[in-house]
């Protein structure tokens, strides 16, 4: 996002104002797609709990807006003691912690205009801090860093926001062009590329453009990694579908204990918002039915990590680990240097990722050739999450920062990582080094999977 400043920028001193306005427009870019979200629906639909998974719309607002204020408005100013608030009154209702989502509705919310206005209230007495703002010796304020926390903390949320759009009843709120096309998709489907083994630096210590990336990516250290092969392309829904119509949600033997469990305890036989209609499988999206031997070629969506191990059973391989899986989208073998991205250094563009929920959905598979891997791996940045075979836990000398609850409480439990972003993450997250993490049960994020299989 923006290059190390801190070495010319002496505490007390304001920000650059390349730095100052680069981080106006990452909060700005966010709160725009808040408000289209937003926007999008009657106060009615904001106030809903469309899933016990979900929260209703207007908790999201809010919490944005109360993340917002706990940070830039109380903590982003220079001393010890924090600022007053804006609405301090508010922090036991939107605390994600102790409020799960299923009995967020009960709680005695902000109405959708309240909301509204206490995230444009704060939102002004925070860029009035900022113009005013500069590093102070505390990792929390150098660099921005924490003004680059609260734009991806909101386009995390507007990520959730969208999904639990996907998950509304009813006529279709939204509406974006269509990807791009591929000619490439069915030269691509089914293929392999070779990784040979190699050692690489995994993860960041948060310096130059990847300075405001959070406390799990952190530090970089080494990693050994074994030759293996890596599917060029994620799985499409078609080759999905040929896994469900030869009984894949049926079969015994290509199921763990765990996934076959939920599948039949759940009566699952399909990916979620998938339907059997007049001899086809037809899939809705944001509202809208489509068939899917319409967007055959498009990565499968909306399954969960049970489901893609299955898969993978079947077709007579594995799920790449966390550590494969990176060390695909970030070393060249040719030069032996761990990049930023597949494609190289410089951040994502729309040529290269389908990114900020710019088409509502998955493009086909190899459609952002400008995106590949050096070896030619395929969209692993933007259009769904990848699955990986991997727990969640912190790296070798992992700190927490700059609070315990945003991953070490979780660590060790029984969660599955995701890897590369999906076509709702915001370019800011969007990073080879972001850890997504969520139980193996969930499928009501954008998730998808790529296999892999020992060399």
């Amino acid at each position: 996002m923006t290059s190390d400043l801190s070495a010319r920028t002496p505490a007390g001193a304001r920000y650059p104002d390349d730095l100052r306005h680069r981080l106006v427009e990452e909060l700005r870019a966010a709160r725009r797609r808040t408000q289209a979200l937003t926007d999008a629906v009657d106060d009615a639909e904001l106030t809903r709990q469309h899933s016990p998974l979900m929260s209703p719309l207007h908790w999201d607002v809010a919490h944005i807006a109360n993340m917002e204020d706990l940070w830039l408005v109380r903590r982003a100013t220079p001393g010890d003691e924090p600022s007053p608030g804006v609405r301090e009154d508010l922090d036991h209702l939107y605390d994600a912690f102790t409020n799960p989502r299923a009995g967020r509705p009960a709680l005695p919310l902000l109405d959708p205009a309240e909301a509204r206005d206490y995230g444009a209230t704060v939102r002004e007495r925070a860029l009035a801090i900022l113009e005013q703002a500069g590093p102070d010796g505390r990792a929390l304020l150098d660099d921005g860093f924490v003004y680059g926390m609260i734009a991806q903390h909101e386009q995390q949320h507007v990520e959730t926001m969208l999904a639990t759009h996907q998950l509304r009843a009813g006529p279709r709120a939204l509406h974006a062009p269509e990807p791009p096309a591929s000619s490439r998709a069915r030269k691509l489907v089914g293929t392999e590329v070779l990784h040979p083994g190699g050692v690489f630096t995994m993860g960041t210590d948060a310096t130059g453009p990847d300075i405001y990336a959070l406390d799990n990516e952190r530090p970089a250290h080494r990693v050994e990694v074994e030759p293996f092969h890596l599917d060029a392309v994620p799985v499409t829904n078609g080759e999905y579908a040929r896994f469900v119509d030869d009984g894949g949600y049926t079969r015994r033997e290509l199921w763990s204990e765990a996934g076959w469990a939920h599948i039949t305890g759940e009566g699952w036989s399909a990916p979620m918002t998938w339907e059997h209609l007049d001899g086809a499988w037809h899939r809705t999206s944001f509202g809208e039915r489509q068939a899917i031997a319409d967007v055959a070629d498009q990565p499968a969506l909306h399954v969960c990590f049970h489901e893609a191990l299955a898969y993978a059973t079947w077709a007579g391989k594995r799920l790449p680990t966390e550590v494969e899986w990176e060390y695909a989208a970030r070393y060249d073998p040719t030069t032996g240097e761990t990049r930023r991205f597949p494609w190289g250094d410089d951040a994502p563009t729309p040529e290269r990722a389908n990114l900020d929920q710019r088409h509502l959905q998955p493009a086909p598979v190899g459609a952002y050739p400008a995106g590949a891997s050096p070896l030619g791996v395929h969209q692993l940045v933007g259009d769904v999450w990848e699955w990986c075979d991997s727990g969640f836990s912190g790296y070798p000398g992992f700190a927490p920062f700059p609070y315990e609850e945003y991953s070490e409480v979780f660590f060790g439990g029984d969660f599955r990582m995701l890897r590369g972003s999906s076509f709702g993450v915001g370019t800011v997250n969007a990073r080879t080094t972001f850890r997504n993490w969520d139980l193996p049960i969930r499928r009501q994020i954008f998730s998808g999977f790529r296999c892999a299989r020992d060399a």
